[in-house]
């Protein structure tokens, strides 16, 4: 007789944890198993002034079905909110500017809106200008996004605008991060176009042409961290925190896992394996069944980024912020890296706090801080990071006086690099992982470090990890001790 099967997913962020609620439904008996005292990963939400505010991830991105439709399965339409109309801006060359209209990832499409923003200096606008008349740019395989972008465009586009985006999603250095992986709509337009200008131009207008998708981004109400309570409970798996995965092993198709600390293990038994944890944890699991696969897994570095949150009253500005925020570029030497003025850019957080301070009114701030290599800036204490943080506030938006509440999240080898040759490394992973049926990959480290790739890529990952299933087996959950 057929049995249910029994599979381990090792990870309880929004990657492991949609991988169990795919399997349950898919027929299987599943296990999650969390090395943190908490789920969720990258996603979090505590108070900041008395109310709910993210302190990781805060968005997601709507264009992409996979999050939205899952949170469509989930019964939770009612809670979906959507960020107000409002410009993101940069910091650039001493002042807050408006991103120039046309660009798409920072890469201009118009020279117009480009000279209009002043965002570049006057012979950066030039020198971005020559890419209409350059010949083609080869590019043979994958390639550094700065070096092709600073050899059509310039070396003031990919600083003053690529880089400052690409460091909001990854916090890495354009010179590093590969084009293929973290621009594939750029990486495609090189490929097929002599001008990228006139290419990002040309995406616009057939954009501009298409149906309108609505906004780009989205959240719950109460944070986007408030996906992870519901996932949890509809999943269900059994579910297990502070239960570290130490040794992974795989004997006669039976996958065996040593689960706990090292003075009191205990093994685990399933027919199938989901990892959903980091990329370094997951090369030291796979170094005894999959040594070639944890070797390209090992290969992936990490950045790390702290979010410092600041709440003031609403007359500490001079005049109350009018858009969402605002990046800026390294090469300003500001401490901050990202601003976002979390309850303009969120109606349902500024209702929130109205309740809250109906007399003083109050303004949340989230900072982002740390870029990859710069470490250092970290070591500080927490109460370092708000100085330095509300010193840049008050030097850039004028804003006075101190906060009247603070939060510090620090997210330590918290974000994927995706640098040059990550899809190959990431392909070959796989193809090694292939070759143990029952064992499959998933998280931020591989397709995307949004919600939704992360999403869509646990989905797959339960398909893989279901695809080769022996027809007959007995469930194996032992607690035996090792």
């Amino acid at each position: 007789m057929q049995t249910k099967p029994h599979v381990a997913v090792v990870g309880g962020g929004v990657s492991g944890l949609t991988a169990a609620y795919r399997l349950t439904r898919a027929g299987a008996d599943v296990t999650v198993l969390e090395a943190s005292p908490r789920l969720g990963g990258k996603l979090d939400v505590s108070p900041v002034a008395g109310v709910p505010v993210d302190s990781g991830a805060e968005s997601i991105l709507a264009r992409r079905p996979e999050a939205l439709d899952l949170i469509h399965e989930l019964g939770l339409d009612d809670r979906l909110a959507y960020p107000a109309p409002g410009p993101a801006a940069v910091y650039s060359r001493g002042r807050l500017r408006p991103f120039p209209t046309g660009q798409v990832m920072g890469v201009p499409g118009s020279l117009t809106g480009l000279a209009r923003s002043r965002v570049l200096s006057w012979p950066g606008t030039l020198r971005a200008a020559r890419d209409l008349l350059w010949p083609r740019t080869p590019v043979r395989g994958d390639v550094a996004v700065g070096r092709y972008i600073g050899t059509r465009m310039g070396s003031e586009v990919v600083e003053r605008l690529v880089e400052p985006i690409l460091g909001g999603v990854y916090a890495g250095r354009a010179d590093q991060l590969s084009l293929d992986a973290t621009l594939p709509q750029v990486a495609r337009m090189a490929r097929e176009e002599r001008s990228l200008l006139r290419a990002v131009a040309a995406s616009r207008r057939q954009g501009a042409q298409s149906p309108a998708t609505g906004p780009a981004f989205a959240t719950l109400r109460g944070g986007a961290a408030t996906l992870i309570e519901p996932l949890a409970r509809q999943s269900g798996a059994r579910i297990e925190t502070s239960a570290t995965v130490r040794e992974l092993d795989v004997r006669d198709g039976t996958w065996s896992l040593t689960v706990g600390c090292a003075s009191d293990p205990r093994r685990i038994t399933a027919d199938g394996v989901v990892l959903a944890c980091p990329a370094p944890a997951t090369a030291r699991l796979l170094r005894p069944v999959a040594p070639a696969a944890a070797a390209e897994l090992a290969g992936i570095d990490y950045a790390s980024m702290a979010i410092v949150t600041l709440a003031y009253p609403t007359s500490a500005f001079g005049r109350p912020p009018m858009g969402s925020g605002f990046l800026v570029p390294a090469r300003e030497q500001r401490f901050v890296k990202a601003v976002t003025f979390s309850s303009v850019k969120w109606p349902w957080l500024a209702a929130e706090l109205r309740a809250a301070h109906p007399d003083t009114g109050m303004t949340v701030v989230r900072c982002s801080v740390g870029r990859y290599g710069d470490e250092a800036a970290l070591q500080r204490g927490d109460g370092d990071l708000v100085e330095r943080a509300a010193g840049d506030l008050a030097d850039i938006c004028g804003v006075s006086g101190a906060p009247l509440d603070q939060r510090v999240t620090r997210w330590g080898g918290g974000l994927p690099q995706y640098t040059v040759g990550h899809q190959g490394r990431v392909d070959r992973a796989r193809t090694a992982v292939a070759e143990l049926p029952g064992l499959a990959l998933c998280g931020a480290a591989y397709d995307g470090v949004g919600i939704p790739a992360c999403v869509g890529g646990a989905a797959e990952a339960a398909r893989e990890v279901l695809r080769e299933r022996p027809t007959q087996r007995t469930p194996r959950l032992s607690t035996a001790r090792s």
